[in-house]
């Protein structure tokens, strides 16, 4: 089962110490897997393999915009979070997680779901979205391909071709995930001006609100972040579950911590007979024995 919670908008700060709250809590066993679904004020985020000049605005701009600047672990180059952006940080152990053999989910291949969970709420609104091999993330189709059909025409501001909606950077801490997703909604895409997103330079950005025929018709962030936390159930066949609050979430949390962990018996503990035990005689057994049934004698 999968637990969610929508938190509306808090401090960039505030959600690096939330995750690493719950990443332990998570390692520790004391709490199942959680989807943290929020918006953030105006900040840049860098990831391990960033480069500096992918910021292209001066600490100074950046300072009167109101925009801070964090340098994080997940992997990927600069990216923007801001209000009207659907951010996601699923917190959750992979080795609780199957692929499609059935075998335990990797990395690659929780990312690669994520991105089919994003591809599903854009499409949700009459948006075609595709992966494009080489750049994680999710793109809005190019206008003219059989994809686009039905959505808004390009105009000077909206050029024709793959438009990124959606961002994708985790990072992996003993088998469980933090960092997540930044899906734009009604962002305010001037802002990605002070940036080359995620390092990209040839592909412009995008938001729900550009794409679809009607912005004034998209539901509030609460409203997509329940529908997106019911795609991150399909694709990873899992219950999904609305938790009411982080109290509600904490308490849980501190529940569990008081329950005792169940250890692996020792040898000198396991009480025979063991499940090995055969249920009947086996047959070399019973040719010992004699017709009286008694055994024979050496």
């Amino acid at each position: 089962m999968i637990q969610y919670l929508y938190l509306g908008r808090i401090g960039y700060d505030e959600a690096l110490h939330l995750q690493e709250e719950l990443v332990q809590a998570r390692i520790a066993g004391r709490v199942g897997n959680v989807l943290l679904l929020l918006e953030h004020p105006p900040v840049l985020t860098l990831g391990r393999n960033a480069h500096r000049s992918n910021v292209l605005a001066s600490d100074e701009l950046l300072a009167r915009r109101g925009v801070t600047l964090h340098d994080i672990n997940r992997g990927g180059d600069v990216t923007y979070h801001g209000p009207g952006q659907l951010v996601g940080y699923p917190i959750f152990d992979l080795r609780s997680l199957r692929n499609a053999s059935g075998g335990r989910l990797g990395p690659v291949d929780f990312v690669r779901l994520m991105e089919e969970a994003l591809i599903r709420l854009t499409s949700h609104f009459g948006v075609p979205a595709l992966r494009i091999p080489g750049l994680t993330g999710v793109w809005s189709a190019a206008h003219g391909s059989p994809l686009d059909e039905g959505i808004a025409a390009p105009d000077k501001d909206h050029p024709a071709g793959e438009r990124k909606i959606g961002a994708i950077g985790i990072h992996v801490s003993r088998g469980v995930t933090s960092h997540g997703f930044a899906y734009n909604v009604t962002t305010n895409l001037d802002d990605f001006q002070l940036i080359n997103p995620c390092g990209i330079t040839d592909r412009p950005v995008t938001s729900l609100a550009k794409e679809v025929a009607d912005p004034a018709a998209i539901p509030s962030l609460e409203d997509i972040a329940n529908l997106a936390a019911r795609q991150f159930g399909l694709v990873l066949d899992e219950q999904i579950l609305a938790v009411e609050s982080l109290a509600v979430l904490r308490a849980q949390i501190a529940t569990a911590a008081h329950q005792p962990v169940p250890e692996e018996p020792s040898k000198d503990t396991i009480q025979f007979p063991a499940e090995d035990t055969p249920c009947q005689p086996p047959a070399e057994v019973e040719r010992l024995l004699n017709p009286s049934g008694r055994p024979i004698s050496a």
